[in-house]
C-alpha cells in the first residue's frame, strides 16, 4: 500500500486500519517515508481527527517503534504520574519519593521545559551532579534501590515520538488531540508501569485554556491507557495562576524541597498529596483517596519522603548538600522586588503572563537549543485573594542582568490585577475522570 493512499483515506475523514497505521508509521521511523508524506499525514488527523481505537493503535505502534523498559524484576506496583504542563508546577518532584515511601514503585520518564511551562529535567539538573540521562539498566537498578527514578527520554524509547514531536513542532500540528495522546501514552506506556495518574491542566498557563478542551484530552489519554490494560485517573486542576510561590528552576527546587519537608505553600503541597493518594489507589496500597491522604501526610511529617528523594538523588550521582542546604543551590546575580503600587486584594495572578516573564529572565527555553539559566525566575508570588499594602513585594525576579529583568517587568505588571472586593480562586481539581 502506498503512502500517499493513507494521507487520502484519513484526508476524507475515514478510519485507518491498525495495518495501516503501522505500516505507515514503521515506515516513518526507518527512514523510508520523507517528512513531507508524514506532515501531510499528521496534518490530515489534525483536521480529521481520529477515532479511539486508531488513536490506541497509534500509541501502540509509537510505543513498540524502541525498548519497552522491562520492569518486571520490581516486584512492588509500578505506578506514574504525567502532567500535561503549567506555570510553577513541581510537583512530580517530590511526588515520585512520596509515593514511593508507600510500597509504590515510580519509574518516571520527564520531559525538558520549552515555551513558558517548565520541565521537570530541568528543575533536576540544578542539582550539582545529577544525571538525568542513565541507561535503562541504571534506571531499573535506582528504582530498586529506592523505589523511583527520574530521568529523560533515551534515543531508545519512543523514537517514533522523538521523530514526529519535532516534525509537529515546525508544522501547527502539535494542537491535535489524537497526537498528544499517542505522544504522551506511547512514552508513559513504555515505562513497563501499572498505572498513570494525569494531571491535566486547564486555564490561562496551561496548553488547554478551557475546561472542555482540558476533558476531551484528558478522556483521551484515560480512553487508550484502559484500551491498552494500565489502570489510568486524570484531574483535571486549575492553571489560571501559578502552582505555589516561585517559578523558575533552582527556585522550583528549593520549593520542591519544602513540600518534603512539610512547609511547602498550601496549594502545591494539597495537590501533591491528593496525586498522591491517587497513585496510591491505583497501585492497590490504599482503599480510596481518603484512606490514603493521612498516610502520605505521615511520610512528609516524619521526613521520610526528604530522605527518600536524598537516596534517589545518590542514586543519580547528585550532590545531597543542597538539600541540607537549599542556599547552595544557583543564585542570581540581580534580584529586585516587583511593589505593589496600591492596597488591595489580588484579583488576578495570570499564570500565562508570570510564564513569559519567567521565559525572558531567563528560565526558560523558545526553541529546543537555547540553554537555560538555573538561577533565573520569581519566587514570592502572591496569591489570588490575599491582600496586599502599598509597596510590599508581589513577586520578586531573579535574573542574570538587570536588562533581563527590565524587559520581564511589563509581563510581571499586567499579571497583577488589585481590586478590593474579596475573591477566592477557583478549587484546585476542578473534575475526576475514570471512564
Amino acid at each position: 500500500m502506498l503512502p500517499q493512499w493513507i494521507i487520502e483515506k484519513k484526508r476524507n475523514g475515514e478510519t485507518l486500519s491498525d495495518e495501516e497505521v503501522g505500516l505507515f508509521m514503521g515506515g516513518y521511523v526507518r527512514g523510508e517515508i520523507p517528512d513531507y508524506q508524514m506532515a501531510a499525514l499528521a496534518m490530515a488527523i489534525y483536521f480529521k481527527g481520529m477515532t479511539p481505537d486508531e488513536t490506541a493503535t497509534l500509541t501502540r505502534v509509537m510505543m513498540q517503534s524502541g525498548e519497552v523498559v522491562d520492569t518486571s524484576s520490581i516486584r512492588l506496583p509500578k505506578v506514574d504520574k504525567h502532567s500535561t504542563g503549567g506555570i510553577g508546577d513541581k510537583l512530580s518532584i517530590p511526588l515520585a519519593p512520596l509515593v514511593a515511601c508507600c510500597g509504590v514503585a515510580v519509574p518516571m520518564i520527564s520531559g525538558r521545559g520549552l515555551g513558558i511551562t517548565g520541565g521537570t529535567l530541568d528543575k533536576l539538573e540544578s542539582i550539582p551532579g545529577y544525571r538525568t540521562g542513565l541507561s535503562v539498566p541504571e534506571f531499573i537498578r535506582v528504582l530498586q534501590e529506592c523505589g523511583c527514578s527520574m530521568i529523560g527520554q533515551t534515543d531508545r524509547i519512543v523514537p517514533a515520538d522523538r521523530k514526529l514531536y519535532a516534525l509537529r513542532d515546525v508544522t501547527a500540528t502539535v494542537p491535535s488531540i489524537p497526537l498528544i495522546v499517542s505522544s504522551i501514552m506511547s512514552k508513559k506506556l513504555a515505562e513497563g508501569i501499572d498505572g498513570l495518574v494525569l494531571d491535566v491542566k486547564c486555564g490561562r498557563g496551561a496548553f488547554m485554556k478551557t475546561r472542555a478542551e482540558a476533558r476531551a484530552l484528558a478522556e483521551g489519554l484515560v480512553g487508550v491507557g484502559r484500551a491498552m490494560g494500565k489502570k489510568v485517573t486524570a484531574l483535571i486542576t486549575a492553571m489560571d495562576q501559578p502552582l505555589g510561590r516561585s517559578v523558575g528552576n533552582a527556585l522550583e527546587m528549593i520549593e520542591s524541597i519544602d513540600i518534603l519537608r512539610g512547609k511547602g505553600p498550601a496549594d502545591s503541597t494539597e495537590l501533591t498529596l491528593l496525586l498522591g493518594s491517587e497513585m496510591l489507589v491505583l497501585a492497590g496500597v490504599a482503599p480510596s483517596v481518603e484512606a490514603a491522604l493521612p498516610v502520605l501526610r505521615s511520610k512528609l511529617e516524619s521526613g521520610e519522603a526528604l530522605e527518600r528523594f536524598k537516596k534517589m538523588v545518590r542514586g543519580h550521582g547528585g550532590n545531597t548538600e543542597v538539600i541540607d542546604d537549599p542556599g547552595r543551590f544557583p543564585v542570581a546575580a540581580v534580584r529586585i522586588d516587583f511593589l505593589a503600587p496600591g492596597s488591595g486584594v489580588v484579583q488576578e495572578a495570570d499564570a500565562e503572563k508570570i510564564g513569559r516573564a519567567s521565559l525572558v529572565l531567563g528560565a526558560g527555553r523558545a526553541k529546543t537549543t537555547d540553554v537555560i539559566d538555573p538561577a533565573a525566575g520569581l519566587s514570592g508570588l502572591v496569591k489570588i485573594g490575599e491582600r496586599v499594602e502599598a509597596g510590599q513585594p508581589l513577586a520578586t525576579l531573579h535574573a542574570s542582568t538587570r536588562e533581563r529583568i527590565e524587559a520581564a517587568l511589563p509581563w510581571v505588571r499586567q499579571a497583577f490585577v488589585m481590586g478590593e472586593e474579596p475573591v477566592t480562586a477557583s478549587a484546585l481539581v476542578l473534575e475526576r475522570i475514570t471512564l
